[in-house]
């Protein structure tokens, strides 16, 4: 079975069960919905235990759940560093829109200029607020580059190939 992150479970919050998570997907209001389903990977453990989000809500930095039937600090303190997963068939839930994508299908592609010179790999996806911003690891330093329609041309996820526009100032 193919699994996806969604987010890490970084430490319990209060004693009625709450955990702290650090969000690690572009679905947050879909993935942390009451009722959803979410598998939590233990630190060192294969297996996942299944859950079921209870609540959710944004407290600074983090995303607090709680989970059905775990209403008490005792029950979710395993679950500290452990990892929150969705598989395959819940991605298949989601509806992108024309040009949306998955993290997981623009990471590790490579970037190229409108001329065909390679400007390096996707490492990371940084949100901003505004856009997301792709983090490329090039040959000699790092480039950041705005998910915008004036510098993203064309992208090809089976070819794991993105063309850009190199505007002046952006490498």
């Amino acid at each position: 079975m193919e699994w996806f992150n969604v987010g890490r479970i970084v430490n319990t919050h209060g004693i009625r069960g709450e955990v702290r998570v650090i969000s690690t997907t572009d679905f947050e209001d879909t993935r942390f919905a009451i009722g959803n389903k979410l598998a939590v990977f233990k630190k060192d453990e294969k297996r996942p235990i299944w859950v079921t989000v209870a609540s959710a809500r944004r407290h600074k930095n983090f995303i607090l759940l709680t989970f059905e039937g775990m209403d008490n600090i005792n029950l979710v303190e395993p679950f500290k560093e452990g990892i929150l997963k969705v598989t395959m068939d819940q991605l298949a839930d989601d509806e992108l829109e024309e040009n949306e994508y998955y993290y997981f299908e623009i990471k590790d592609c490579e970037v190229f200029s409108e001329e065909g010179e390679r400007i390096g790999v996707i490492i990371d996806i940084l949100q901003t607020g505004a856009n997301d911003v792709w983090e490329v690891k090039g040959a000699k330093k790092m480039h950041y580059i705005p998910y915008i329609e004036d510098v993203v041309k064309e992208i090809d996820i089976d070819n794991k190939k993105i063309i850009i526009h190199v505007m002046e100032g952006l490498l």
